[in-house]
């Protein structure tokens, strides 16, 4: 049986647009720009409520990413109760995507350019 091809992705990030600067953290990020790959459309899914958790913001925000259907997460860096919520909601995640906008980022997810994360990053 053949993996559903991916539509959904997140990528962490200081604003709703994709000329916002990535985020690189995930369980404080301000938000998530969630893209739709077929049609490009964006959603905007804020972390407000993740942000001011004393701890378990990356566990809390990694439910609100299954809540809405990302298949996969764009961002910067992933602790390992975060990755541990991440992967139960089977969310796919690339670290490493920093410095950049957001649509640069979707455009280099779409080129092929970004691997997925086996691990943690810290």
């Amino acid at each position: 049986m053949t993996a559903a091809p991916i539509r959904r992705i997140a990528i962490t990030s200081e604003g709703p647009t994709l000329v916002d600067p990535v985020d690189s953290r995930f369980g404080r990020a301000g938000g998530f720009v969630m893209v739709d790959l077929e049609t490009m459309a964006t959603t905007y899914v804020d972390n407000g409520s993740s942000q001011v958790l004393a701890q378990g913001a990356g566990i809390q925000a990694a439910e609100n990413l299954a809540k809405v259907g990302a298949q996969v997460l764009l961002t910067g860096h992933v602790g390992p109760k975060a990755w541990a919520a991440l992967q139960a909601a089977d969310v796919k995640v690339v670290q490493g995507v920093e410095n950049m906008t957001v649509g640069e980022a979707v455009t280099k997810f779409k080129a092929g350019l970004f691997a997925f994360s086996d691990a943690p990053s810290h």
